[in-house]
């Protein structure tokens, strides 16, 4: 067969058009640079060339998989609501990729319910501008964040404080060229303290070496393709491989003269989490940027920064690059790693990343600032089982306190956590000691530790039943309750009846586009319900 090869964006405006969505060059880049399709080069005219049959193969196959993913999750999904025809620049735009946060929903889903629109599926208008809604599982706070977008007051309760200093820096809104000062002297004085503290030489040798090693042993995108589908061959070809690096170099890694004159930190003192997670480069580097947030005047600017320091740090974790979601097992020295396909290392020090996440900060906070209305947002740290809302809002916002005791809150768009997925305050253990936030783990609902048993579910209604039941007496008794929950074992119907609600519909959604290693589909469901 004749191959058809055309470039980039040639490739780009072809599948978008295959496809009828959007595909992007960065799209079509990640397919080869990931070996699920080839990439050619045009020795006459130069540049990467794509086989659009092979790009066609490619889709195919997805649509194939499509389809036993419906049979497998059912017929009565609206498909639409998987969002799959946006890019992933749209379900993570500006400040909702701030910071990592397992277990969130993407904005368009928001955006779908909190919208005036109606459709086939959603008949009707249930919130407008400048209605006020709840989300008593604020997380990393995407209700708030679509409302501020379409001009709607937002409240938001969370049990963990650092959920709230999350959302709290998405919604900083200061003066922008003081907000760009303070974080740009602070990237600049912790480069510098490394920079006088610790010889890069080692590292670098070290990279070169890899880069070398991996060039010859882990051609890309070749490698890539040779072993898909085939992961014994993957792993016992990726140990073997291991195994020779550190027999080739055993005599550079003996003789391993990293400088460390950094003395900032007791580390006999250290908490055991940046103890065990870190290492002690890292740890230095930390300690410096903390110590400059202090000399920062304004709190919402050190909200922001600690941020910045959260999100860098989550990605200098010692551990593989295939499991920073999840932390398994600490990684000190290279390692095959199985989401690049080739040998890998662990992050040696921040700097890179928060030179990155720094202008990536500053960034997303101008796009947001730019969509955001003026609009009022609540964030509360609190047991949303128990919280009296208006006096907790009334310390923060007396002016919103009173609005919201006038006209009460219109409704409620919410994800509570699901039954045994996530123990939320351990997915952030490093920013707790790092902050010094205290924990509430105890008082979480339906976190993995406590498990999926009888008991466990049955903890998990009643806690979910006690939220919607106190916040449900802020609410206008013609409000609209939306709860996004997994329900597989079928438990919202009793939730619903111990809170006094009635779930009058229930829109079924797959979710598709999952970001960790597990990307099993799933369906999960929306829940509309409203007072008896």
């Amino acid at each position: 067969m004749q191959e058809r090869l055309v470039t980039l964006g040639e490739a780009a405006a072809w599948a978008s058009a295959y496809m009828d969505k959007t595909i992007t060059r960065s799209n079509i880049s990640y397919l080869l640079q990931y070996g699920k399709v080839r990439k050619h080069t045009d020795t006459a005219a130069g540049g990467v060339r794509v086989d659009l049959d092979e790009l066609a193969a490619y889709y195919e196959e997805n649509r194939a998989r499509e389809i036993a993913w419906r049979e497998k999750l059912g017929d009565d999904l609206n498909w639409d609501l998987s969002f799959d025809r946006c890019t992933e620049s749209e379900t993570t735009k500006h400040v909702h990729r701030l910071h990592p946060y397992k277990g969130k929903f993407i904005p368009q889903l928001v955006e779908y319910f909190l919208d005036d629109r109606t459709d086939a599926f959603k008949t009707g208008v249930f919130f407008r501008k400048d209605d006020t809604v709840l989300d008593p599982f604020m997380g990393s706070g995407t209700t708030l964040i679509q409302a501020a977008e379409m001009g709607i007051h937002a409240v938001g309760i969370d049990i963990s404080g650092f959920n709230c200093m999350i959302v709290r820096a998405k919604f900083t809104h200061g003066n922008p060229a003081r907000i760009n000062r303070s974080l740009e002297e602070a990237l600049a004085g912790t480069t510098a303290f490394s920079c006088r503290n610790f010889d890069d030489d080692y590292d670098r040798q070290l990279k070169k070496k890899l880069a070398q090693f991996n060039k010859a042993h882990f051609p890309s995108p070749g490698f890539k393709r040779s072993v898909h589908g085939k992961p014994e061959e993957e792993r016992a070809y990726g140990e073997e491989m291991l195994e020779r690096f550190f027999r080739e170099n055993a005599s550079f890694f003996a003789k391993n003269e990293t400088r460390d004159d950094a003395r900032l930190i007791d580390e006999d003192g250290m908490a055991v989490f940046l103890a065990e997670w870190f290492n002690p480069r890292i740890r230095q580097e930390m300690a410096c940027y903390l110590r400059l947030i202090d000399e920062v005047p304004d709190e919402d600017t050190r909200t922001l920064m600690r941020i910045v320091l959260s999100r860098t740090a989550r990605a200098c974790r010692a551990t593989t690059h295939y499991d920073l979601g999840t932390l398994k097992e600490r990684q000190v020295g290279p390692y095959y790693c199985y989401k690049h396909k080739k040998l890998c290392t662990p992050v040696g020090s921040i700097l890179r990343h928060l030179r990155k996440n720094t202008r990536d900060t500053l960034d997303r906070l101008e796009a947001f600032a730019a969509l955001r209305q003026e609009v009022e947002v609540a964030v509360l740290h609190g047991d949303s089982r128990t919280i009296g809302i208006p006096d907790a809002v009334r310390a923060e916002n007396p002016d919103f306190a009173a609005r919201i005791a006038k006209k009460r809150i219109d409704g409620v768009f919410t994800s509570p956590p699901y039954v045994g997925q996530i123990d939320y305050h351990e997915q952030h253990a490093y920013a707790y000691e790092l902050f010094g936030i205290r924990r509430r783990d105890a008082e979480e609902i339906g976190a993995l530790s406590s498990g999926t048993g009888s008991a466990a579910r049955q903890q998990y209604v009643d806690g979910v039943g006690r939220v919607l039941s106190n916040v449900s007496r802020y609410v206008r008794d013609d409000g609209n309750f939306f709860v996004v929950a997994n329900d597989r074992f079928n438990l919202y119907p009793a939730i619903a009846t111990e809170s006094g609600l009635a779930i009058v519909n229930e829109y079924r959604r797959p979710v598709l586009n999952r970001t960790e290693r597990d990307r099993r589909p799933y369906a999960e469901t929306i829940f509309h319900m409203v007072k008896e």
